[in-house]
């Protein structure tokens, strides 16, 4: 049983966020630069659009994370706040926008994610597997990390990312086994593991994986996730606080303390992670150019 966390009791009435989750604005010459760069050209990242708490220390550090496939996805998640419905016409140009601002901002890593696109035959494997050419074409220094949606499972969309040779393929859990119908409702733990054994069956070097606590869930089953990633044969994995976009999604029904932070990471550690990021404010390509390594 976890009793390290700090409950918030009414799913109606938001709670003040502890003050370990509180941020400073992002500052730095680097930041101001990439900045003026995106409002500039009308760059399109999900740091800016996300309003990630990390977007400053990335961002001095050459690391950024791109969306493709538009900003409408296909499934209804319970506690992602992108818009779900009926996605726009692909953009086929769209490869070479992505590694033109790779090129303008000067990314030395890149993360690149993006929506289910469940109305595709392919389901965007194309597009992404496209994406990563122009990247390489136009930033042959550029290191890169995809972060994949679970193609239903489907090898043939999946070869597509394996025959690019990402540095870094990811594939987000998101909660634990239990509370998987209820936070991701049209995904499958089994099937997500079985993505990621396929990648590394495959000859991906690095893969993986990230999960969302706060959800309700308790200590022994984070533990057990950890454990399957594991021997789904995943090298890296990240765990971060969940925060609710709007009333309309899940609830925090925790706000998990930094010591409890620490003792998964030191429980992921000790059972053969490559990178295990533990704490409140990590998302999924936090520190993601550590992880090339």
């Amino acid at each position: 049983m976890n009793t390290d966390v700090a409950t918030v009791e009414s799913k109606t009435e938001r709670k003040p966020k502890p003050k370990w989750l509180r941020v400073k604005l992002p500052t730095g010459k680097k930041y101001t630069e990439l900045r003026n760069l995106v409002d500039k050209y009308d760059l399109h990242t999900i740091c800016t659009s996300g309003s990630c708490p990390n977007m400053g220390e990335c961002w001095s550090e050459g690391t950024a994370t791109f969306m493709i496939l538009g900003n409408i996805c296909t499934r209804s998640c319970g506690f992602c706040g992108v818009k779900t419905g009926r996605p726009e016409t692909v953009d086929w140009d769209e490869p070479e926008k992505v590694a033109r601002s790779i090129k303008l901002m000067k990314i030395k890593h890149a993360v690149v994610t993006s929506v289910d696109r469940d109305d595709l035959k392919d389901m965007g494997s194309i597009i992404w597997a496209e994406t990563v050419k122009a990247i390489r074409r136009m930033n042959p220094d550029t290191t890169l990390e995809t972060l994949i949606p679970d193609f239903q499972g489907n090898e043939t969309n999946i070869d597509r990312i394996v025959e690019v040779m990402p540095e870094v393929v990811s594939h987000n859990m998101e909660t634990v086994r239990r509370l998987t119908r209820e936070v991701r409702i049209q995904a499958k733990y089994e099937r997500s593991l079985a993505v990621l054994k396929y990648l590394k069956d495959s000859g991906i070097k690095r893969t993986k994986s990230g999960i969302m606590l706060g959800l309700g869930e308790q200590e022994e089953e984070v533990i057990q996730t950890l454990h399957d990633l594991k021997e789904a044969g995943v090298d890296v994995v990240t765990i971060g606080q969940y925060l609710q976009p709007s009333k309309k999604h899940l609830p925090v029904k925790q706000f998990v303390t930094p010591d409890q932070f620490k003792k998964y990471e030191e429980i992921g550690l000790d059972l053969g992670f490559r990178h295990v990021e533990s704490s409140a404010l990590v998302r999924s390509s936090y520190k993601a150019q550590k992880h090339i390594n």
